[in-house]
């Protein structure tokens, strides 16, 4: 692979996120030393953004037991941000340890429901609760990391249906009070249209124009590139997504129907490069990793450039 400019031009910024996304959904643990790799090969790429880890309950995920030990030994590149997810205060206080230590992250995710009632199932509070914990959270931060705001299903939630978009409103201007200069708006479960995403990302541009937006979404009724080409004609720049469409949510949770993968990485890019929009990732390596995170897992995922090839006109 190339050599990658961090200040290369670039029309949209991906967040890969096939380590902690990607992995949350795996019930076998995937090796320190091959998680190291993929994040390496994620940087070389040209990923800017990489969620690396998150600092989860090992009891209650243990796929990330190791998120001390991963940080520690993964080397870093200037310019690129390396996310950690945070449930709570704990949490964050392990996040800062690491800092300390100096191998951390810099930048961590606060997690809100738009629902009440994915709130409950998802994180075991109401949102009310999970508010206070998140203003706690930012708090015990103490400035040392960007925070990257996260709204699960802010596009319809499966346990309640429709969500009101002046909840997602209101809870965006919420992360934005608390310090937050990002903030993900996740279809967590496919239920979005390019109708109704461009109604919203249209809606939050327009009233909360200084905050950078995230499109996080997922693959689950086929949707997921349309969505993204859908957030980008509102306005979005940065997009999350996962090599082989991986993740959705945590091993042993289920709802949505089951399969709630990410977009996958290699078909957004080359869709994205396709229609003249610039990701600043090296295609020449980019299938070849979406094959590398085949066999660390040990299965065929669910990308469609990884079998048929990228675009004529982008090799």
């Amino acid at each position: 692979m190339n050599a990658i400019d961090p200040g290369l031009a670039r029309d949209v910024i991906l967040c890969e996120c096939f380590a902690r996304d990607g992995l949350q959904h795996e019930t076998a643990f995937l090796a320190t030393d091959h998680k190291q790799q993929l994040i390496e090969r994620f940087a070389a790429l040209g990923f800017l953004r990489i969620e690396a880890t998150s600092y989860s309950n090992p009891a209650v995920v243990p796929q990330f037991a190791d998120a001390s030990a991963l940080l520690a030994q993964l080397p870093r590149r200037p310019g690129v941000f390396y996310k950690a997810t945070c449930a709570n205060v704990r949490a964050v206080e392990r996040a800062l340890a690491d800092v300390a230590a100096g191998h951390g992250a810099n930048e961590i995710s606060l997690l809100v429901s738009a629902s009440e009632a994915h709130s409950q199932k998802n994180l075991k509070r109401s949102r009310a609760e999970q508010w206070a914990n998140v203003r706690a959270m930012a708090a015990a931060a103490q400035g040392q990391f960007r925070l990257i705001g996260s709204l699960s299903v802010a596009f319809g939630c499966p346990l309640e249906g429709a969500v009101d978009e002046s909840v997602v409103l209101e809870d965006a201007a919420r992360f934005a009070e608390l310090g937050c200069s990002h903030v993900a708006v996740a279809d967590t479960t496919g239920m979005a249209t390019p109708r109704s995403i461009r109604r919203l990302f249209g809606r939050l541009l327009r009233e909360l124009p200084n905050l950078q937006w995230v499109a996080h979404l997922h693959d689950t009724r086929g949707t997921g590139l349309v969505n993204a080409l859908a957030a980008c004609e509102a306005g979005v720049r940065c997009f999350d997504s996962a090599f082989g469409g991986t993740g959705g949510h945590p091993a042993g949770l289920v709802y949505g129907g089951g399969y709630t993968g990410n977009v996958c990485t290699e078909d957004l890019v080359c869709l994205f490069e396709a229609e003249g929009l610039r990701t600043g990732i090296d295609l020449d390596g980019l299938i070849e990793t979406a094959r590398l995170c085949e066999h660390m897992l040990g299965r065929t995922l669910h990308g469609r450039v990884s079998r048929s090839g990228l675009l004529p006109g982008l090799t």
